[in-house]
């Protein structure tokens, strides 16, 4: 068998393009920023990608995904982010390598784009297991998996937007979204 490897992170930024405003954000004016993992693994007969977003309310972390983040993913020892067993990727080891030359602390618009990498590698990890993220995460934890995971879903904004976002699919929010009619 061969070691799971990145082989590309693709980011791109998309207008959210949506007519929702609140008392600080005009949506019309934000962006996300949409990231792919793309990995050597075949499942199925497709490669495993791993896909992340950014939430709104924040930008698009374009700029810094693709001239920061993801080079130091590429140009990492791809054994270094590799997990014990060297069957799966390790999105700690990862993040570590994500964090290079940086230096402590939250600071800023940083986070948004470490964290929209790491959500793309989670997904990646847990399409390679073979699993559900949240059955991994739970066995990673030493727990049982409940099927039945409570989440944040902004159902105000997507009931005044009377629209499903392009990200629904991949969302746990699409289930607040499948109330509306």
């Amino acid at each position: 068998m061969t070691s799971p490897r990145i082989i590309d992170i693709v980011e791109v930024t998309k207008p959210i393009s949506s007519p929702i405003r609140n008392a600080y954000i005009d949506f019309s004016k934000m962006t996300a920023s949409l990231v792919a993992v793309v990995t050597n693994v075949v499942r199925d007969g497709r490669r495993v990608v791993g896909y992340g977003f950014n939430s709104n309310g924040r930008y698009g972390q374009g700029g810094l995904i693709r001239e920061r983040f993801a080079d130091r993913i590429r140009e990492a020892d791809p054994a270094s982010l590799l997990d014990d067993t060297g069957e799966n990727l390790d999105p700690h080891r990862i993040w570590k390598a994500l964090m290079t030359n940086e230096k402590p602390g939250g600071h800023g618009e940083r986070s948004v784009a470490v964290g929209t990498i790491d959500m793309a590698v989670w997904d990646a990890v847990a399409k390679i297991a073979g699993k559900p993220l949240f059955r991994l995460l739970a066995e990673r934890a030493g727990r049982e998996a409940n099927p039945e995971v409570f989440v944040y879903a902004p159902a105000a904004t997507i009931i005044r937007a009377r629209t499903i976002p392009p990200c629904a699919p991949r969302c746990a929010a699409i289930s607040t979204a499948a109330t509306m009619s």
